[in-house]
C-alpha cells in the first residue's frame, strides 16, 4: 500500500510492523494473515464494527464516537450478580413446573421464571469504560487496520499521525503509542453512564438489544486526574467495585506511549497471580511489552494453518482463528455472548452479556480441538468445573436429583438466571456440556484429565439422568418433560411429554460415552451400568417412510426454525455417522433435505454456521462451503463479528436485526475444519467434504482424536500426502486417501496389504512420525 510505504518512510523509528524475516511462521503463513487482516479507509462509526482486541481477560474495541478516538475497555469478570429474586422462592423446583404443566395453566410459571429476565435488569455483565483522545476523525483519518500476526490495530491519519495499540497476549494490560501527537493532548476516560440523573426513573428505558444502562443506578464515579495518570473508581452494588487506570509518557515531543489496565475487588477466582499492574509507560516498556506479546501470537498461529481455494472461506476461518485467540484463556472466564467485546452504547449488552448454554457456549468451542487449541479451550472446561457445586445445588434443590445438571443460561459464577425455562432449566444440559469434556480427552488423550475431570463429570450427568426419568408407557424411559431449543419459545407447547429427539440423542450420546470412558479406566460395573441404562430409552422418532428425523414423536419440523436442536444426532454428537451404515445415511440425507424444505426465513447466522457443519458430516463439500460463504457474506458486520440477522438485504432471513454474539462465529471456523478433516468414532478422514471445484488445498498441524497431528496437501483433487505425528501412542486408523495405489511411506515400514485396506490402521509409539505421499504417476 502507497500510505504504509510513505508512513514507514516518514516514521521509520517509530513504527512497529513484523516482517517475515522477524516473523518466526512460515512465509506463506505469515503472508496470508498479513492478507486476511482488517483494513479501513476510516474508523466505523458504530462499537460493534470497532477494531477488536483481547487477551480472554482484557478487551478493547478502536472506534470512533462523537467525532473522538475511542477504545472501549472490557474486563471479563465484570458482572453484577444481583440475583433474580424470583429464583429464590420456594416455587423454584421442577415438580412445581410439571404441576402447572399438568395442570394446563403456565402463565404463572411464566411469570416467576420467564419474564424476570426481561424484566429485571440484573445479573448481568457489565462493560468497563472507555478512552477518548480529542484528535481530528473523520476524513482525516486516512487507514484504519488490525493486523492478525501480532494482534495490533493501527491508525494512520492524513497529517503522519500514527496510532498502535494492543491488548498484552498474557499480561492484564493494554498499550497504545501515539505519534505526531498534538502538543497538550492527554486522553479522557468516559465513564458508563450507570447513574440516573438526580430524580430520575429507570421505568421504560429498554430496548430490543438491552436496557439502559442507568437502571443498575450506581453511585457516580471517582476519577482521579493526575498530571500523566487518570484513575477511574466505580461503586457497583453489594459491595462489587472496580478500577480502570491509565498513565501515559511522552517518549519524545509528539510521541505518546501509554498504558491501561482494569482491576476489580472480586476477580476472577482462577486468574491468580495475574494482578493488574501498570508498568512504566516509556519506549522500551512499550517494545519489551509488544516482544512477549507477539512470541504468544507467533506460537499460537504455528499451531495449525489452512489454504483453500475460495478467499473468502480461508479469510474468515483466520478472523476467526484470531478472535479465539483473543477471547479464549485459562485463568480468565469462558466466552460468553460477547466474551470481552462488551457492548460500549450505553446499554446492557444483548441477553445481558451471559453465558447461554443451550447452544452458545458449545458452539463457542467447537474449533479448538480440530484447530490444535485445546490449551486455549481448556478455559471453558476450568469454569465449568469451578461452577460445578453451585451446579450441584441447582440440581439438588431445582430437580430435586443428585448427581449433576447446569444451568441453560447462566452467570459467571454459574448460577441460574431463568428466561425461557424449558431451555434455561432444560433437564440436559450438562450432556450437551459433557461432549466438550469428552473431546477434551479424546483429543489430547491425557488420562489425568480422563480420570479427574471427563469421567467424573460424564458420570454425575448419568446420574442425575437415572433419577429423574421415569417409566413411560411403551415400557422405555422417558423425562417428566422435554423439549427442544427453541421450538414454541417459551409457550407451555415448548413442553413436550414424550422425550425429544434433542433430549434423546443427548441421553443416548451420553450413557453411550460415560460407557466408553468407564471401560477405558477399567471399571467395568460402570460399564454395566451405564451401558444397561442407555438400552432402555427408545429410539430416536423418525418419519414413517422418509426417515427424516422429527422433533418428537409425532411431531415434524413444519416451519423455519433457527436452532437446529432436533438434528443434534447428526452434528454435533455423531449418534448418527455417514460411515456407519446405509440406514443412517438414508436418516441423515432425509433430515437435512427436510430441514431445507422449511426454508431459511427465521435463521440466525450461526443457524448457516451450524448447516455448513452438518453438510460437512454429510460428505457434501459443496453445500458446506455455500452455507458457510452465507454465513460470511451475509450474517457479518464488516470486523467479522457475527450478528445474528441478514445484514445483506438478500433475503437469507427474515431477521435483520444485528445484536453481536460469537458462537456463529466459532462454528464457521469448526465448519471449514470439518470439510478439511474428520475423526470422530476413530477413524481419521482427509478432506472428506471439499466441493469437487477445490482442486488444491492444504492444513497443517490440525489435530485428530487420539491425539494425532496431522498435515495434508490436497493437489489435482486428490490427496497428495499427509504427515501424523502420535502425541500419546496408539492405533492409527486412517480412511484410505490412496485408492488404487499405494503411497511412499515414510518413517517405517508398511506392508503393502495394509495400504491396499480401505482403512490403513497401524501402531505408532509416543512421539513417532509417519509420511504418505502419492506415487507419482
Amino acid at each position: 500500500m502507497k500510505w504504509c510505504r510513505y508512513i514507514s518512510i516518514l516514521l521509520p523509528t517509530l513504527l512497529v510492523q513484523p516482517s517475515p524475516s522477524q516473523n518466526a511462521l512460515p512465509d506463506q503463513v505469515f503472508e496470508v494473515l498479513q492478507e486476511s487482516g482488517l483494513r479501513f479507509d476510516r474508523l466505523a462509526q458504530s462499537w460493534d464494527e470497532g477494531l477488536p482486541l483481547g487477551n480472554g481477560m482484557l478487551g478493547a474495541l478502536l472506534w470512533e464516537k462523537d467525532g473522538r478516538l475511542r477504545i472501549a475497555l472490557d474486563r471479563a469478570d465484570l458482572w453484577d450478580m444481583r440475583p433474580v429474586p424470583q429464583l429464590l422462592q420456594p416455587e423454584f423446583s421442577f415438580r412445581w413446573v410439571l404441576d402447572h404443566v399438568e395442570q394446563n395453566n403456565y402463565r404463572p410459571v411464566q411469570e416467576m421464571f420467564d419474564v424476570p429476565y426481561d424484566r429485571e435488569a440484573t445479573p448481568t455483565k457489565l462493560p468497563g469504560a472507555a478512552l477518548e483522545f480529542a484528535v481530528p476523525m473523520g476524513d482525516a483519518v486516512q487507514s484504519a487496520e488490525l493486523r492478525l500476526s501480532d494482534a495490533m490495530a493501527t491508525v494512520v491519519w492524513k497529517n503522519a499521525m500514527w496510532l498502535e495499540t494492543f491488548v498484552h497476549a498474557t499480561e492484564p494490560q493494554g498499550w497504545f503509542r501515539l505519534s505526531n501527537a498534538p502538543p497538550g493532548l492527554r486522553p479522557a476516560i468516559v465513564p458508563p453512564p450507570f447513574s440516573l440523573p438526580h430524580g430520575g426513573h429507570a421505568e421504560g428505558i429498554s430496548g430490543p438489544e438491552g436496557n439502559d444502562l442507568r437502571r443498575l443506578n450506581y453511585a457516580s464515579p471517582v476519577i482521579a486526574q493526575g498530571p500523566d495518570s487518570i484513575v477511574y473508581t466505580q461503586q457497583c452494588a453489594n459491595g462489587l467495585s472496580y478500577q480502570v487506570r491509565v498513565r501515559w509518557k511522552y517518549a519524545a515531543a509528539t510521541v505518546m506511549v501509554g498504558t491501561w489496565t482494569i482491576s476489580t475487588n472480586t476477580p476472577y477466582p482462577l486468574s491468580a497471580g495475574k494482578s493488574p499492574r501498570l508498568l512504566v509507560p516509556d519506549e522500551e516498556g512499550y517494545q519489551e511489552a509488544y516482544r512477549s506479546h507477539t512470541q504468544w501470537w507467533q506460537r499460537y498461529w504455528s499451531r495449525s494453518s489452512l489454504l483453500v481455494p475460495d478467499s473468502i472461506l480461508q479469510r474468515q476461518w483466520y478472523l476467526e482463528q484470531y478472535k479465539f485467540g483473543s477471547a479464549a484463556r485459562r485463568g480468565a472466564p469462558p466466552i460468553s455472548l460477547q466474551a470481552v467485546w462488551t457492548a460500549d452504547n450505553g446499554r446492557l449488552p444483548p441477553w445481558k452479556g451471559d453465558f447461554h448454554n443451550d447452544l452458545n457456549t458449545q458452539l463457542s468451542y467447537w474449533p479448538c480441538y480440530a484447530a490444535n487449541h485445546l490449551e486455549e479451550g481448556a478455559g471453558f472446561l476450568d469454569w465449568l468445573w469451578l461452577c460445578r457445586p453451585t451446579s450441584e445445588r441447582y440440581t439438588r434443590t431445582f430437580y430435586g436429583t443428585s448427581g449433576l445438571n447446569v444451568p441453560g443460561v447462566a452467570t459467571l459464577n454459574g448460577d441460574p438466571m431463568g428466561g425461557w425455562i424449558q431451555y434455561s432449566f432444560s433437564p440436559t444440559v450438562s450432556c450437551w456440556l459433557a461432549q466438550h469434556f469428552y473431546l477434551q480427552w479424546r483429543y489430547s488423550m491425557d488420562t489425568t484429565f480422563l480420570k479427574t475431570r471427563a469421567y467424573p463429570w460424564l458420570a454425575a450427568t448419568a446420574q442425575h439422568l437415572e433419577e429423574i426419568a421415569i417409566e413411560g408407557t411403551d415400557g422405555y424411559r422417558e423425562l417428566p418433560l422435554s423439549s427442544s431449543p427453541e421450538i414454541n419459545d417459551n409457550r407451555i407447547d415448548a413442553w413436550f411429554r414424550s422425550t425429544t429427539n434433542y433430549d434423546l440423542a443427548l441421553i443416548h450420546w451420553l450413557y453411550e460415552k460415560a460407557a466408553e470412558l468407564a471401560r477405558e479406566l477399567g471399571r467395568v460395573e460402570d460399564t454395566r451400568r451405564w451401558e444397561s441404562a442407555r438400552s432402555q430409552w427408545p429410539e430416536l422418532a423418525v418419519v414413517p417412510g422418509t426417515s427424516a428425523l422429527l422433533v418428537a414423536p409425532g411431531v415434524p419440523l413444519v416451519e423455519s426454525h433457527r436452532h437446529f436442536s432436533h438434528l443434534m444426532a447428526i452434528h454435533p454428537l455423531g449418534v448418527l455417522d455417514w460411515g456407519r451404515s446405509e440406514r443412517e445415511r438414508s436418516i441423515i440425507s432425509a433430515s437435512l433435505s427436510a430441514l431445507e424444505h422449511t426454508g431459511t426465513s427465521l435463521w440466525c447466522g450461526y443457524s448457516y454456521s451450524w448447516l455448513g457443519n452438518m453438510w460437512a458430516r454429510a460428505r457434501d463439500g459443496a453445500k458446506a462451503a455455500e452455507a458457510l460463504r452465507t454465513f460470511a457474506t451475509c450474517f457479518c458486520l464488516p470486523n467479522s463479528f457475527h450478528a445474528n440477522g441478514d445484514q445483506s438485504g438478500t433475503g437469507k432471513s427474515s431477521f435483520t436485526y444485528r445484536p453481536f454474539t460469537l458462537e456463529g462465529n466459532f462454528a464457521f471456523a469448526a465448519g471449514l475444519q470439518e470439510m478439511l478433516l474428520q475423526s470422530q468414532n476413530g477413524t481419521i478422514l482427509l478432506f472428506p467434504a471439499v466441493p469437487s471445484a477445490w482442486q488444491s488445498a492444504s492444513f497443517t498441524g490440525f489435530r485428530a482424536e487420539g491425539a494425532f497431528l496431522v498435515s495434508a496437501t490436497l493437489a489435482g483433487g486428490k490427496v497428495d500426502s499427509a504427515h501424523i505425528i502420535s502425541e500419546r501412542g496408539g492405533t492409527l486408523r486412517l480412511m484410505n486417501p490412496f485408492p488404487g495405489a499405494p503411497p511412499i511411506v515414510h518413517g517405517r515400514p508398511i506392508a503393502t496389504e495394509q495400504l491396499q485396506q480401505p482403512v490403513i490402521t497401524l501402531e505408532m509409539e509416543a512421539g513417532s512420525e509417519i509420511t504418505f505421499t502419492r506415487e507419482s504417476p
